[in-house]
């Protein structure tokens, strides 16, 4: 299939960006017929029944940042976010071992991550979670975290500390909770449930030991 490539240029002085910001990321999407699109707007919820987001240049992915991440390697860059992690976690009123397995899991400790669907930053907060949060930088950690543990606090507290309903509609949204009227049958969502349960009981496992 012929695929035409369509460069989206947004000016700088409509959107109030600067132009250091606007070479910060790329956004490549993809049409149903093969269009592809450059652009420097990130996607929204609505955007997914049109084209899909293929690439972001500019920045290094969630998978890629863990790739090669050893126990020691996740600790030392776990350690340089310890203190907001315990910040938030405490004026959120959520456990700070929990909040430290989501970020392990959604971006491997790396302030700079995003996911193929546009999510950013240490707790891949997708724009629209990040905007209804008060979040104006999700690459920000003190902005991604405060937002991030706020969100994940009051998801644990929707569904009354029934930790996997809150790591679901993480993952996959409320509505996708809702929908199923409990954890939505996507094996990635499945996956990622099991994923910070594990890494949350490693955290519980390392805080006894400490505590002996």
């Amino acid at each position: 299939m012929y695929t035409k490539l369509i460069t989206l240029i947004v000016l700088t002085v409509f959107l109030g960006l600067s132009n250091s910001a606007l070479a910060e990321k790329t956004y490549i999407y993809k049409e149903a017929d093969g269009t592809v699109w450059y652009s420097n707007i990130a996607p929204s919820s609505q955007d997914s029944t049109r084209y899909k987001l293929v690439d972001v240049k500019g920045r290094s992915t969630a998978t890629a940042s863990c790739k090669g991440m050893t126990k020691k390697k996740l600790a030392n860059r776990a350690a340089d976010y310890q203190d907001l992690i315990k910040q938030y976690s405490s004026e959120f009123r959520v456990d700070e071992k929990l909040v430290t397995a989501v970020i392990r899991n959604e971006s491997c400790f790396d302030k700079s991550a995003t996911s193929p669907a546009g999510a950013e930053g240490l707790m891949q907060l997708m724009p629209a979670t990040a905007r209804s949060l008060g979040v104006t930088d999700s690459f920000e950690p003190h902005q991604n975290l405060r937002g991030g543990v706020q969100y994940l606090s009051e998801l644990v507290n929707r569904y009354h500390n029934n930790l996997a309903l809150a790591l679901a509609a993480y993952n996959a949204g409320p509505g996708a909770v809702a929908k199923y009227d409990g954890v939505p049958p996507y094996p990635e969502t499945q996956k990622y449930i099991q994923r910070v349960m594990d890494s949350y009981r490693d955290y519980l496992r390392e805080y006894l030991i400490a505590d002996k």
